[in-house]
């Protein structure tokens, strides 16, 4: 995946944490039922157990998704919202043998999150990690899971979308691999795989209104975070607090309002380096060709220096940004500009991270393509 908001650590880096490095991406034409049989003994269940000690009644829950086995060492990805903030996570292995796993680390944003259960057995396949930043529409996929509880299910379908932008949730606010493999709730956090067997996603959402399309976190997103989760337990990031989108100055002739080309801030998080600066948000909700508008607040047209006039320019600089740096903003609003300094703290955990996962279903999005925060 192109421009993620975090830099790609290199191969090496993950084969010093033990993570499976990919085994290539040639044409592969290797018979179904064989490159199942080779492949899904990596693939488990997960089950997450919560208890509310604020309900009188119905206090348990239990999410149930999906992981899949990385290394030798007993590493298992999954996403976040299977087994974050969850009192007892048990992971079942391909044989019906059952172990307690125990959660290294897990970031809301990226929905991802690393397990540590009992060294498998030698010689116990483990799942290959290939390259999502060479994935082509078009290309067979499968998806192995375990879908409302049938266990390893098969399911195949194509890459039917790169770079698919959720703004309808607050917590998947990066570039998604679109899939029309069938993936039901019990799916989330289960291997999206090439034809060779590697993976290229882990599955994480699907559109609730929509028939067979479903999304994947591209697999580079996760070996870039997968070293950070196992030693910090957490993804460390800088925090801006603003939330929007980017815009055009020809908006000017639908709309009677003054705009230049930059990012729109729509939302500011209470708390952050944002709202202490005195950063504007928008006020004057607007939808013009089916894309949502909160008009009104200030137009950032240059961090650093640098203008965030297009996405690449954009997630650029923010990619470059880190924690304890200071960070100047140039900012429209009316007719005039301004520029403020900004000094950027690690990004807490807020509350708009948090998935429902109460329940054993992945994700439903909402809403239009387009949009992210800059957090």
């Amino acid at each position: 995946m192109k421009g993620t908001l975090f830099s790609i650590l290199i191969v090496s880096m993950l084969t010093a944490s033990g993570v499976t490095p990919a085994i290539g991406n040639s044409d592969c034409a290797e018979p179904m039922p064989e490159l199942f049989q080779r492949v899904s003994p990596s693939v488990v269940s997960i089950s997450a157990l919560t208890l509310d000690p604020f309900k009188i009644s119905n206090r348990v829950s239990i999410a149930v998704g999906s992981g899949f086995i990385i290394n030798n060492e007993g590493l298992v990805l999954t996403n976040s919202h299977v087994v974050f903030d969850h009192q007892a996570i048990t992971v079942t292995l391909d044989d019906g043998r059952k172990t307690e796993a125990k959660l290294l680390g897990a970031d809301p944003i990226f929905d991802l999150a690393v397990l540590r259960i009992p060294v498998p057995p030698e010689g116990h396949p483990t799942a290959a990690l290939g390259d999502s930043d060479s994935v082509r529409i078009g290309q067979d996929v499968i998806a192995i899971g375990n879908p409302f509880g049938l266990e390893q299910t098969l399911t195949r379908g194509v890459v039917s979308g790169l770079n698919r932008i959720m703004p309808g949730s607050p917590v998947l606010t990066l570039p998604l691999i679109q899939t029309d493999a069938s993936i039901n709730p019990g799916n989330s956090g289960g291997p999206l795989m090439n034809r060779c067997g590697e993976v290229i996603g882990i599955n994480t959402s699907i559109l609730a209104e929509a028939q067979n399309i479903g999304f994947a976190v591209p697999i580079n997103v996760a070996k870039s975070v997968i070293p950070e989760l196992v030693k910090h337990g957490r993804v460390i990031r800088p925090w801006l607090g603003i939330s929007g989108k980017l815009v055009k100055k020809e908006l000017m002739g639908i709309i009677n309002l003054p705009l230049v080309d930059g990012f729109l801030v729509e939302t500011i998080d209470p708390g952050s380096p944002a709202q202490e600066a005195g950063i504007h948000g928008g006020v004057l909700p607007l939808t013009i060709a089916g894309t949502e508008f909160l008009l009104g607040g200030d137009i950032v047209t240059e961090i650093n220096g640098q203008p965030v006039d297009n996405a690449e320019n954009l997630l650029k600089v923010i990619g470059s940004l880190k924690v304890g740096d200071k960070v100047g903003l140039t900012l429209f609003h009316g007719k005039g500009t301004r520029s403020v300094e900004l000094n950027l703290p690690e990004r807490p955990l807020l509350p708009s991270d948090l998935h429902s996962s109460a329940s054993n279903t992945l994700l439903p999005l909402k809403g239009r393509l387009m949009g992210f925060p800059l957090q």
